[in-house]
């Protein structure tokens, strides 16, 4: 077991953290090390930044880590890291889906704490898995859907929840891209739209998990069962690259999600509407910092990040005043900075509420690419998510 809080005071020392993945060349790497380092709660000491030796070196020492730190594997890392006494307390994977499970598991056993990229796994039968480990180990687990960060996002899930919007009826979420429009040739591409890294969803796992994510989040529901129309329009592309889901959640209310990697003059075009008995809600990822809100019968109401009518809940989630635009790097900080408080809160006992997504979140986001999968082979038939 990793050993945690050897000094009087750990809460006045940053996390010591580990990466997996997130080498050179590698975008999503640079977006969780950029988000840890915001708020000044973790310090990067440890990584096996690639599976290829030579790079996992070359990326280590780019980003002055001590050569002793740097692995070439994550089962090296986890097994060393796990005796140091000084060793990692928190490990953020960042790699292609296929290794989500396998390294989270090895993490996990030895005691340290995982925050880990979405999807949660390649495969339903992984997702199942990591859960029952994750469940099993002391430590905790983290899912970075980074647009639950978002001020705005947490606002709307808080007056869903206070009931201004009264009864969810209608959900309606999208997330259009154009970057796959035609075949491309590199890194991101490649292991995107590889069944064997990326799992049998394409736009569903990859950004068709967010819309679900966000849709889950903002409203507290979950879907009971969907219709999923999948395409795969460009020649020789073995996963879906646009996906049409109908939508029944438990609760009652219907849902549209449509994810498209394939729409032309979209680039990450994330948009939600709620509708209620007694309201609406509506949010733009690209233009974060607005949330529209119309109560039935009354004049359209735009609430500003940091502005008038904002719950005070929402404070800590904002850094600067309003009209300079937050967005996608302080959505992925807060994440960081909320799992900090639960690890530091967890390495004294205590259990702290948090709004980070986690293991339970991880697998609903597999069980609805699977139900999506399964779905669009038998020509959109209704289907279970599975249980």
């Amino acid at each position: 077991m990793a050993i945690e809080g050897k000094e009087d005071n750990p809460e006045s020392r940053p996390i010591r953290l580990g990466m997996v993945g997130g080498g050179k060349d590698a975008f999503i790497g640079a977006v969780h090390r950029i988000a840890s380092r915001i708020d000044g709660r973790y310090d990067l000491v440890a990584g096996a930044l690639s599976s290829t030796p030579e790079k996992a070196q070359e990326s280590g020492r780019a980003l002055g880590l001590k050569e002793d730190r740097i692995y070439s594997s994550f089962e090296d890392m986890a097994k060393r890291e796990a005796r140091l006494k000084d060793g990692i307390e928190a490990v953020a994977i960042v790699t292609p889906n296929h290794v989500h499970y396998p390294a989270a598991k090895a993490f996990l056993k030895r005691g340290i704490h995982v925050i880990c990229d979405k999807p949660l796994t390649s495969t339903l039968p992984d997702a199942k898995k990591l859960a029952k480990a994750a469940e099993a180990s002391d430590s905790l687990f983290f899912l970075t859907h980074n647009y639950t960060g978002y001020p705005m996002v947490r606002q709307a899930k808080e007056m869903v929840a206070n009931g201004d919007l009264g009864k969810v009826r209608v959900i309606q979420v999208e997330y259009p891209q154009d970057w796959l429009t035609v075949e491309q040739n590199n890194k991101q591409a490649d292991w995107r739209t590889d069944p064997a890294r990326s799992g049998a969803g394409g736009s569903t796992g990859d950004i068709g998990t967010h819309a679900y994510n966000l849709a889950c989040f903002i409203t507290g529901m979950t879907a009971d069962s969907l219709a999923a129309d999948l395409q795969s329009f460009v020649p020789g592309r073995q996963v879906d690259d646009n996906g049409h889901v109908l939508l029944r959640f438990e609760s009652g209310a219907r849902g549209m999600l449509w994810c498209s990697q394939v729409a032309p003059g979209n680039e990450n075009n994330l948009k939600i509407r709620v509708y209620g008995e007694k309201g609406g809600l509506e949010w733009h990822q690209e233009n974060p910092n607005y949330l529209y809100y119309t109560p039935f019968g009354e004049a359209l109401r735009v609430l500003t990040r940091g502005g008038a009518g904002m719950s005070e809940n929402i404070g800590p989630s904002t850094r600067i005043p309003p009209g300079h635009p937050e967005g996608y790097l302080e959505g992925f900080a807060n994440l960081y900075k909320d799992a900090a408080d639960v690890i530091r809160a967890h390495q004294q006992g205590e259990d702290l509420a948090n709004l980070v997504p986690g293991i339970g979140d991880g697998l609903a986001g597999v069980r609805f690419v699977d139900a999506c999968v399964r779905s669009s082979a038998r020509n959109a038939a209704w289907v279970k998510l599975d249980g």
